[in-house]
């Protein structure tokens, strides 16, 4: 690890020791994890339903939750036990789709009101669609809200401040990484400019390994290196934001400079990445035959049950030289928890999303799953969370790549990476690029 990162992690485990893991954590999060650029995509509408607050009264009826964490179940199960000892008369299915999927299909499956009851969206286009389509039940009375971050909350909220949903999960859209990997090809600190990550993939590559496994033919996670390909090359935080709205292009020098970087990186990816989706690749982490994978903090409980035993941490390309360097990775505020308008079991699944937003709740999620939670108080026992703790104290961007609103056009910016990959000249592929945008625009 770099000298950097090892100071900043003594530190926070000083704090952690002097306080308490709960106690840190949670006051680590709301002050260093700030909502830089777009704190959220919305809709400009208020709820069409406000809900009045929850009673102490127990839930009844068996609800429907849709979501696409399909490797959650388990431990979804265990808090639908417990809320059901707690509420005898109710019940919780749990509807799951795989993450493309319920991208594309989950505004229309929950609209009737008998999916998703309780039901999650993604930040992004996905919650500017649900909400502009009156999905979502207002949630700003509910005193339950006050046990997540102020800040962390933004997401779920539209453009008049009203409270539509709750982002659930703090998680890094960032890749990750087998300190085993890197240890083994002789890597000692964590490379802080675009030539020292380059030589990173050629000491990986040299010992016979992955350095970076990619899935370039799954639109919902090859998107995510995006996140830390642009974070330091954009002329504005918001810049993918402007790039829907007209200020920016994908023709401009510095989307070429990210294009013509995923150029570069071609040959440390598996082969035919631009074919391959994320459920190989996890195997192909957690054998150890690959050093990183480019998706996220959100697959690391699933690696670990593939069975890797190595440790684990998070690592954002700096493409840019070190004293340009603005930010040192990605987080995003995600998994929008919502209560669905349709239907008539809103009283249950109102009291389903309270009883997640418990500390004590939150923590059997968060520790279960591996993924930090935009809940206050909770205490974190697992050992990755902990390990990849000091990432909450980092300068870090809200990932930009859920900037944009439409999905066409989002498809078609991250579409031109995957092009370049497969290759494309990276001016022909931002141009055509550019032409979805513009016809997406009119």
């Amino acid at each position: 690890m770099s000298e950097k990162f090892t100071i900043e992690r003594r530190r926070f485990l000083q704090v952690l020791g002097a306080a308490g893991t709960g106690a840190a954590l949670a006051g680590c999060v709301g002050p260093t994890i700030t909502a830089r650029g777009a704190a959220g995509s919305t809709s400009g509408q208020s709820p069409t339903q406000l809900l009045a607050p929850a009673t102490a009264t127990p839930a009844t009826g068996t609800i429907s939750f849709a979501h696409w964490r399909a490797e959650d179940k388990a431990v979804f199960d265990t808090l639908i036990a417990s809320f059901v000892k707690a509420n005898p008369g109710a019940g919780v299915t749990q509807d799951i789709a795989p993450s493309n999927d319920y991208q594309s299909t989950a505004l229309q499956k929950v609209r009737g009101g008998t999916i998703g009851n309780a039901f999650v969206a993604f930040r992004g286009a996905q919650f500017v669609d649900m909400t502009k389509a009156g999905l979502f039940a207002g949630l700003g009375r509910q005193p339950f809200v006050d046990n997540y971050f102020a800040e962390l909350v933004k997401a779920g909220q539209s453009d008049s401040r009203a409270q539509m949903g709750l982002p659930y999960q703090l998680v890094f859209n960032m890749p990750i990484y087998s300190e085993a990997a890197f240890s083994a090809a002789g890597i000692s600190a964590l490379p802080q400019d675009w030539d020292g990550f380059l030589a990173l993939c050629d000491a990986l590559k040299s010992k016979g390994m992955v350095p970076i496994a990619w899935p370039g033919g799954e639109p919902a996670n090859a998107g995510q290196l995006l996140n830390s390909m642009a974070m330091n090359e954009m002329p504005t935080d918001n810049a993918f934001a402007g790039i829907e709205a007209g200020t920016y292009k994908v023709t401009d020098d510095w989307f070429l400079r990210i294009l013509k970087h995923y150029q570069q990186l071609t040959p440390y990816f598996e082969p035919n990445s631009t074919g391959t989706s994320s459920e190989p690749l996890q195997q192909l982490f957690a054998s150890g035959k690959a050093a990183m994978l480019a998706t996220g903090s959100f697959h690391i409980s699933a690696v670990r049950k593939l069975g890797a035993k190595f440790p684990i941490n998070l690592i954002a390309p700096i493409t840019v030289a070190q004293d340009k360097a603005k930010y040192e990775g990605i987080y995003n505020a995600t998994f929008i928890l919502g209560v669905n308008t349709a239907g008539s079991k809103q009283d249950a699944a109102l009291k389903w999303v309270q009883f997640l937003s418990q500390p004590e709740n939150a923590a059997t999620y968060a520790n279960g799953t591996s993924q930090h939670v935009t809940v206050k108080n909770v205490d974190y026992t697992n050992a990755d969370l902990k390990h990849t703790a000091p990432w909450l104290a980092k300068k870090t961007l809200l990932a930009p790549r859920f900037q944009f609103k439409n999905l066409d056009i989002r498809n078609a910016v991250e579409g031109a990476c995957t092009s370049v990959v497969g290759g494309a000249d990276p001016g022909q592929a931002a141009e055509k690029a550019q032409s979805v945008v513009d016809q997406k625009r009119k």
